[in-house]
């Protein structure tokens, strides 16, 4: 159960060569993905198709003449890839001379050596912003105590899943909220093996699962038991469902499709890109008092902002993701819901202390609160800040916390 979608690591990207007919494109083929789950593919008039795997970029090249801009295409295209996830790349190539195919695989080689030059060898600090809103308040706000500082930050956006090979491997330095629900198993995993280092865990506890307005319990008074939503599945049909009723999703991957098999929910989900469309859509319901049945995690804004109740399925346990005969589906795992009052950590690259004593110990002594990220959250959702300016209220608000935090003393 993760909230983050399955990628290959770094180190199993693939360089594979390939005979192609047809003219220099570059291409993102489709990715599996559950049955139950649809993504679109634009194709575009000049060839370029993109695909919802951004993890794996194809690069197919003929003809010699062009060569020399297949390099370059090529070049740019690795470097974007190498500095913002971990890419699988495939190459196919049809060149008439074998000169050019190991001129080019050398320059591709040499390129995905020298360009994705960890973060250990930069004099910034590289921060990931994900695609929830508390993260990326705080993110800013730790990167503007970071200036503080005297040491310049750089941020890149990332996917939740992404971010773990970038830590490995020093392309980011450190992540400033894991969620135990979503993230714990890569986490633990990548702890264990040395890979990163837990720098610690915030005071808040986290809950991350399916959630509706409290209005909805009008009209299907049997929630939050989890029995209630078969009972109630007409009140969140689609139009499309063919009488399911709709659970909306964001991009990671909690689990989801195996709650619904093992507790035989008749749903069907509707996954968003990110937390920016769920509130859109959570928006549209609201204003009409329309029932929805969505992912949403706690602290977050709607903590303050819309009275909702998170679905009481069957406790957590660790036997309910690994042995079937465990709960309520003597056949299948996972007839439980998702961890509550979960850890919120700091994970870091294993060279940060060496490389930046003093942030190193800055986030080692940094630890929010549930009033903390929902307050973060509610600055950009509701007040619609950006991203910097949320962080600096949010900063004067908690002007005595950061001080505490920054009171600490290093060596550079």
């Amino acid at each position: 159960m993760s909230k983050t979608l399955l990628a290959e690591s770094f180190g199993q990207r693939s360089l594979d060569i390939f005979t192609a007919l047809s003219p220099f494109y570059v291409e993102q083929p489709h990715g599996k993905g559950s049955a139950l789950y649809k993504y679109p593919t634009n194709r575009c008039k000049n060839n370029l198709e993109s695909s919802a795997d951004p993890s794996l970029l194809e690069i197919v090249v003929t003809g010699d003449f062009y060569f020399l801009f297949a390099i370059k295409f090529s070049l740019s295209f690795i470097t974007f890839y190498l500095k913002h996830g971990e890419p699988r790349l495939t190459l196919r190539l049809n060149m008439q001379h074998s000169y050019y195919v190991k001129t080019l695989l050398s320059l591709l080689f040499f390129s995905s050596t020298l360009w994705s030059k960890p973060s250990h060898l930069s004099d910034k600090v590289v921060i990931p912003t994900n695609n929830w809103s508390s993260q990326r308040v705080l993110s800013n706000v730790v990167g503007q105590l970071i200036e503080n500082l005297d040491v310049p930050v750089e941020y890149v956006n990332i996917s939740a899943d992404r971010q773990w090979g970038a830590l490995k491997r020093g392309v980011i330095h450190f992540q400033i909220e894991v969620w135990e629900p979503s993230m714990g198993q890569e986490f633990n995993q990548l702890v264990a093996s040395g890979d990163i280092i837990d720098l610690g865990t915030h005071e808040a506890k986290v809950i991350e699962d399916w959630w509706y307005p409290k209005y909805v319990e009008n009209l299907c008074p049997e929630l939050p038991q989890w029995q209630a939503l078969n009972q109630c599945r007409a009140l969140f049909k689609g139009s499309k469902t063919m009488g399911k009723g709709i659970y909306f999703g964001g991009p990671w991957n909690y689990g989801d499709a195996d709650i619904i098999r093992a507790l035989g929910l008749n749903f069907s989900i509707e996954r968003l890109p990110d937390a920016a469309a769920l509130w859109k859509e959570l928006s549209r319901a609201t204003q009409q008092k329309r029932p929805i049945l969505m992912l949403n995690w706690s602290p977050n804004w709607t903590d303050d902002y819309i009275d909702g109740e998170f679905v009481n399925f069957p406790l957590y346990s660790e036997q309910c993701e690994k042995e079937p005969e465990w709960g309520l589906n003597k056949k299948l795992v996972k007839d439980c819901g998702n961890r509550r009052g979960g850890w919120l950590k700091k994970a870091a690259t294993p060279n940060l202390k060496q490389r930046f004593p003093c942030v190193y110990n800055l986030i080692q002594n940094i630890s929010f609160t549930n009033r903390m990220i929902s307050d973060a959250a509610s600055l950009a959702v509701v007040e619609k800040l950006s991203d910097q300016a949320a962080a600096i209220e949010w900063s004067k608000k908690y002007a005595n916390s950061i001080k505490k935090w920054s009171s600490l003393t290093c060596q550079q």
